[in-house]
Parts: structure tokens; sequence; C-alpha cells
């Protein structure tokens, strides 16, 4: 994947640029400073913008960036994962985050989720992005659905629920998909958080009904 690295700092930029280098499947193609962003992801045609959000008010980039770069996936990357970043990054469209307690393998992990149109994250991001989405939901910015219909699962969540179904370990579903262990372990709490479960089984009984009323109504 081809990776444009975003920074005021030039210390971080070099250095950033040597990491991405030096990791499998990963291209540093330049670097660029915040204001001159947009300019060379136009010019380099990155995958994914890498920017620098450990500066305060840096955060407020991020929707410019997602707006002005759309061919490219934006990641952020120094994140202390607080409630108010994870929402402000979370409206602005980035695709991902890198926390600011990461290691290498944990920024490859990000990127690739990023590419895959995946959002590697703690249960406890998760947790607060469900709730911002209840709040929004209360407040009547979000359509709420039928009393019978399943909340809105992602496709890859959907995916996951039918090997839960079917009777695979996180383990098994991870080999399966083709993804990390926490990935999965991350939409099965997003699965179990949006039917209101708590339990494997609970959630399988809850997409097999949905599926047998769908069917019913076609």
């Amino acid at each position: 994947m081809r990776v444009l690295v975003v920074s005021d700092t030039r210390l971080l930029q070099e250095a950033l640029k040597e990491l991405l280098g030096r990791l499998a499947g990963v291209c540093a193609v330049g670097i660029s400073s915040l204001q001159q962003a947009p300019g060379r992801a136009v010019e380099l045609h990155p995958d994914i913008v890498l920017f620098d959000a450990t500066r305060v008010g840096n955060l407020g980039y991020a929707r410019a960036l997602a707006d002005q770069a759309p061919n490219a996936k934006v990641v952020a990357f120094g994140v202390a994962e607080t409630d108010s970043e994870i929402v402000t990054l979370a409206a602005a469209g980035i695709a991902g985050f890198v926390r600011d307690d990461a290691g290498a393998e944990d920024v490859v992990g990000v990127l690739k989720s990023a590419m895959r149109d995946e959002l590697l994250c703690s249960p406890r991001a998760a947790a607060t992005l469900c709730h911002q989405v209840a709040v929004l939901s209360r407040d009547g910015h979000v359509d709420r659905q039928a009393d019978d219909a399943v909340p809105i699962l992602s496709k890859r969540e959907l995916e996951v629920g039918d090997l839960i179904d079917r009777g695979l370990s996180n383990k098994e579903i991870a080999r399966h998909l083709g993804i990390e262990v926490t990935t999965v372990k991350n939409h099965v709490h997003n699965i179990f958080d949006k039917l209101k479960v708590h339990r494997r089984g609970q959630a399988a009984a809850h997409l097999r009904a949905a599926r047998r009323r769908t069917a019913a109504r076609v």
C-alpha cells in the first residue's frame, strides 16, 4: 500500500517514512506538511494519508484531508483515544487511527484494516462510537428502524455473525476471513452491542430469526 506521511514536525515525517519503508507491504511515497497535504495527495496518489494528530488543533484537519483527498483513506496517528477524539475523528470521516502507544506492527494492522474498510479499534472505542450513534438516534438525527428489523450490521459483521452461527471460534473466524483475531473480537463486540445480547448463541439466534422474517416478507 502507498502511504503519504503528513506532519508539521520534520523529525516525525522522516522517522515515520523510514519506519514504514522497513515494513512489508508498505511503501512510503512521500512526506508533507498539513498545509501541503492535499496537493501532495493529488500528486502522489497514495492509498492512505497518515497524518499527525499529536498536536493540539490537528484534529481539525481531519475533515479537510478527508474532503480534499477523496481517493485516499485518511488515518490519524498519535491518538490518545479519548471519547472526544474518537467522536471527532469518526465525524470527520477518517478510515482509522493509530493510538499514541502503538508499536510498528500495530501501525501495519491499522493500515491494512483501513484498506479493507474495517476499523481496528479497542472495544472501548467501539462502545464510544455505538453510544454516540444511540445519542444521535434519540435526538432524532438517525432514522429508527422497524421494531422487528435487525440493527444495521456492516457486511463484515454479517459475515462474522454467520460464522458464529456455524459454531466457529474467534481464531477460526479470523483464519476463515483472513483477518486478525483482535479485529474479529471487535466485530463480535459490535454485534453483541447492536443486538443487545451477551452470548454468541443469542446473537446467532437473533440473526437466524431476522433472516426468517426477511425471507417471509420476500
